[in-house]
């Protein structure tokens, strides 16, 4: 079938399984075929679980076959963020077109769409060209070799009155939240994150308590690290990631970020990884220099498409908490 005639069905909660398997399905050939993700960890949980969130998903069939995906979220106080994938069997027919016309028609007119395109492929650029849509934003994964790192390598020392602690499930969710709203006030997607979204993360195969490390003194949280591992496959070793790094405006200066990025780092060393990533703004220098320093290196760039440069997306978060999750 042509473009024009595949039918793009709107759905808003979850969707239902057999839709569910389709789309993951999808996702993960073009993972394949395409070497990065098109779908990042937010929508892949929205898929199944949009509490608190004002979630649109679009589903494009070709005969029955699920051949187009788009996710907008509605949610977001500035531009309107939203990711799309296409089957690889079903491209260069017009079917990312379509999705990203019917996405542009569910934003209101005093918002912008932004769409996220992992991995800044060409295909990706064309399509927004087309229409119309310029970057606005770029996101850095920065990766470090871990078989590099002594053994025992001196870690910065806290601060007087510090300690720091593994996070412990049904105790620290509230203040971690706090933490993170605190730490990245101004950016527009971690920033907003809620306690459906901590909870869903906390679901997850990959969640580790041990691997979540809270700097406290008398008692007040000013400091967190996150670490996340990602499971090995065919063709890629199991990989850390410095997941969230965030640190109170209260205790910036305190060298709290430099120190618990070095814990976290021991962590995955400890773990037996041989290799960690992270994401950071590209636009957020004092962290890129952070990192840089300690041994990261750009491996990738996922970049946001919009109708306008700069705006809401292109705040960067603040440079002691300039990693985030993807």
């Amino acid at each position: 079938m042509t473009t024009t005639d595949a039918g793009i069905e709107t759905v808003r909660g979850g969707l239902a399984p057999a839709a569910l398997t389709d789309v993951r399905s999808i996702a993960a050939t073009a993972t394949a075929v395409d070497g990065v993700a098109p779908l990042s960890e937010q929508p892949l949980l929205r898929l199944v679980d949009t509490t608190g969130a004002d979630v649109v998903h679009l589903v494009a069939r070709d005969d029955g076959e699920v051949v187009g995906y788009a996710q907008l979220d509605l949610t977001s106080p500035g531009d309107v963020a939203s990711e799309l994938v296409v089957a690889p069997s079903a491209r260069r027919r017009g079917i990312g077109t379509a999705l990203l016309a019917r996405l542009a028609a569910q934003v209101e007119p005093e918002h912008h769409l932004a769409v996220w395109a992992h991995g800044d492929l060409p295909a990706a650029r064309a399509l927004a060209g087309r229409a119309g849509l310029a970057v606005v934003r770029e996101l850095w994964q920065m990766r470090l070799d871990l078989t590099g790192r002594a053994a025992g390598e001196p870690t910065p020392a806290l601060p007087a009155g510090v300690h720091v602690r593994a996070f412990v499930p049904g105790r620290d969710e509230e203040a971690w939240l706090r933490l993170n709203a605190r730490a990245f006030a101004h950016h527009p997607e971690q920033g907003r994150m809620t306690r459906a979204d901590l909870d869903a993360r906390e679901r997850e195969p990959w969640f580790d308590p041990a691997g979540l490390l809270l700097a406290e003194r008398d008692g007040l949280l000013l400091a967190a690290v996150w670490t996340k591992v990602h499971a090995s496959d065919d063709t890629e070793p199991a990989v850390g990631e410095l997941y969230v790094v965030g640190v109170d405006p209260d205790a910036q200066g305190l060298g709290l970020g430099t120190a618990l990025t070095a814990l976290a780092l021991d962590h995955l060393t400890g773990s037996g990884l041989q290799a960690a990533i992270l994401y950071t703004e590209a636009d957020n220098a004092p962290a890129v220099r952070t990192y840089t320093r300690a041994g990261f290196q750009r491996s990738a760039v996922d970049v946001m498409f919009g109708s306008e440069p700069g705006g809401p997306s292109g705040t960067a978060s603040a440079p002691t908490s300039g990693t985030i999750g993807r």
